[in-house]
């Protein structure tokens, strides 16, 4: 079983992340999570937009932004993600 969920988060890398209403933040670089529990923390945004960089979005060590995984909506050809859960 953990095969299969490590096959489906690589899925998401590269993949565009939007909000529901279709505001483009950028694309999935990398995912952080918790390795004691294994829950999913945080994605990494690869190729910000401009309205990315305009939000007071939490940062990676390495200036990275990250958007909580608790605001995921959807996963699909997007992801999908609620916006008042991350401004």
């Amino acid at each position: 079983m953990a095969e299969e969920e490590r096959k489906y988060s690589k899925q998401l890398f590269g993949k565009t992340v939007v909000t529901k209403s279709g505001k483009k933040f950028g694309e999935v670089f990398n995912i952080t999570f918790e390795t004691r529990t294994g829950e999913l923390m945080h994605i990494i945004i690869k190729n910000p937009t401009e309205y990315t960089s305009s939000l007071d979005l939490e940062k990676d060590a390495k200036g990275n932004f990250m958007i909580p995984f608790s605001s995921v909506l959807a996963v699909g050809d997007f992801v999908v993600v609620s916006e008042e859960d991350i401004i």
